[in-house]
């Protein structure tokens, strides 16, 4: 027997249909069996549909709007049944995000059953100090990317005597692919919600901020409906006063996930970093001590308290505690997002739980696009704060992308400096002037007019930028570049002495050819070259070819390729 329907309605399943979906299962069940979840971290599978039974649970993927499909589906039938990659369920520990993808995000009484606010409930119960020492104890560090132990800065605002006091949520989430903070928000945001209520009695604070990026809908709305819940049960009620809970929409700026730019921006200004001191919690939002953290930072908190710090720090290691969300993303076949402790190795996540073939991905790149490039070689590195930065990367809000093989480091690290470069500020000039120097070099290289020298400037720019910008942007911009540098640089000398990339990436280092004896002469890549450059005979003009790659695709023979530039190009027979 059916008893609920639930189907996963994060961001992820909308984008893969979940809204046609939904629509489809209400015209043939009752309403009242249908329940809207978030992500499960099974994005490559959405959309999902978790059918209870007396017997269990039982989930669908890749489901479709259709009406036999859909038929079938509520007969319990096993044509789409949804098996998890078993590798994943051994590396995995969902600690923070048990809930998610389980409970309707904005039901408060379906929280609450779950063990939702008794973390809360027991803080109010306790000394503001004795549950900053609590954290403390769990040795929590900042999830957003610079591992600050957390109840040390919670310390420092408690310790301000001023009434007005301020928490802020950073969840501006800018990184490309990174999408942990999002999940977050829409799947379970009392959670998100009761860390920074606990947070306000820990330090005093009588003022919360979400400042949440308006590319984020479904988050926003999910947190105001939320914050209207707690307001209504009274659950905002801290140290005998109501506490406004403000969200705020972000422009989108990357910049602004530094803290002291996000405060700027939440005051209704530029959002440009300053100099520090005075820090936040000194002075902030308006002049008033304040103290930001993460989303994902805030999510742990209720869980600290309900189980104790010292219970807590029993997961992960010793000086990084906990798990850790990453968006996993890249030439592996199951992306999404996924919750390991601390401490798993990288090859464990991206072999074990990303499900790569095992020795096709050269690289990771770790920590967002101010991260850094890590080798195969160092797949067997723990993940926690200090084995990364030993390596030249951070761990950053924790995007993970997986890179293969075929793939060229010297475009990654252009790829990625050329959105940090987009996203300075502009405020100080190693930041604004550095970054697009680099810029201009490594697209030099992979344009085919690089030079030795130009390898060594980007060595010696990158730490001169590092040194001597403002803030963490600036500060983190040349590390793809400096650790392809350090683990790639045979791919960079390729490209200025030879002019050559190997992964055949580079537009203006190769041509695309036609294998006349392959190829059918179906005309496909005529119909679909976008600049008319395939000849009747089937030849291809380099000269004007985009490299679009559109004649790749739809070839059903694979009879074309991107081949090294001044190679042999095949003509038609």
């Amino acid at each position: 027997m059916i008893n609920r329907i639930k189907i996963g309605m994060a961001s992820c399943g909308v984008a893969a249909g979940a809204n046609e979906v939904k629509d489809k299962i209400a015209e043939v069940a009752p309403e009242e069996e249908i329940v809207e979840v978030g992500c499960i971290g099974h994005c490559y599978a959405e959309p999902i549909v978790e059918i209870e039974t007396d017997e269990g649970s039982i989930f669908f993927q890749d489901v479709e709007p259709d009406e036999d499909f859909i038929n079938r589906m509520l007969e319990l039938e096993d044509f789409s049944r949804f098996t998890p990659n078993p590798e994943r369920e051994k590396w995995e520990k969902k600690f923070v995000t048990e809930l998610s993808g389980k409970i309707d995000p904005v039901s408060l009484e379906e929280y609450r059953d779950r063990g939702g606010y008794q973390g809360l409930e027991k803080a109010l119960e306790m000394a503001p100090e004795e549950v900053v020492e609590e954290v403390k104890t769990s040795y929590l560090r900042g999830r957003g990317g610079g591992g600050f132990p957390t109840g040390m800065k919670w310390s420092f605002l408690a310790a301000k005597e001023e009434e007005d006091k301020v928490i802020i949520c950073n969840a501006d989430e800018g990184d490309p692919g990174a999408f942990m903070d999002r999940t977050v928000m829409e799947s379970i945001p009392h959670q998100m919600l009761e860390g920074m209520l606990i947070g306000a009695h820990a330090t005093g604070a009588n003022r919360l901020f979400i400042y949440c990026r308006a590319e984020y809908p479904l988050a926003v709305r999910n947190l105001n409906t939320a914050i209207s819940q707690i307001e209504e049960a009274g659950l905002n009620r801290i140290g005998g006063k109501d506490l406004k809970i403000t969200v705020k929409e972000g422009a989108g700026a990357f910049v602004c996930g530094e803290e002291t730019a996000l405060i700027h921006s939440l005051e209704g200004k530029r959002g440009t970093p300053r100099y520090r001191p005075p820090y936040p919690t000194d002075k902030g939002y308006k002049g008033r001590p304040s103290m930001i953290n993460n989303v994902e930072t805030f999510t742990n908190v209720p869980l600290i308290i309900r189980l104790g710090g010292e219970e807590y720090a029993r997961v992960g290691t010793e000086n990084s505690t906990g798990t850790k969300l990453f968006a996993l993303a890249g030439d592996l076949e199951y992306s999404g997002l996924v919750e390991v402790p601390m401490g798993v190795s990288i090859g464990d996540v991206i072999y074990g739980i990303g499900g790569a073939e095992e020795g096709s991905i050269k690289a990771v790149q770790i920590g967002g696009p101010s991260g850094g490039c890590i080798p195969e070689e160092y797949f067997d590195t723990p993940i926690d704060y200090d084995s990364l930065n030993e390596l030249g990367a951070i761990m950053g809000s924790g995007g993970l992308i997986a890179i293969s093989k075929g793939r060229c480091m010297v475009e990654t690290a252009r790829y990625f400096l050329d959105f940090t470069a987009k996203e300075s500020c502009g405020k100080c000039t190693f930041c604004r002037i550095g970054t697009k120097r680099m810029l201009e070099t490594l697209e030099r290289v992979t344009g085919g007019e690089g030079t030795v020298e130009d390898v060594e400037l980007l060595s010696e720019l990158g730490p001169k930028i590092i040194n001597g910008s403002l803030c963490g942007l600036g500060q983190t911009a040349p590390n793809p570049v400096l650790t392809t540098l350090k683990y790639f640089k045979n791919e960079y000398l390729d490209h200025v002495e030879d002019k050559h990339c190997p992964a055949l990436e580079c537009d203006a280092l190769v041509e695309v050819e036609i294998d006349n004896e392959v190829c059918i002469e179906c005309g496909q890549c005529i119909k679909n070259c976008p600049v008319d450059v395939i000849s009747d005979d089937f030849v291809i003009d380099n000269e004007g070819c985009t490299r679009c790659n559109s004649c790749i695709e739809v070839c059903p023979v694979d009879a074309i390729s991107r081949v090294r530039k001044g190679g042999k190009v095949n003509v038609a027979n």
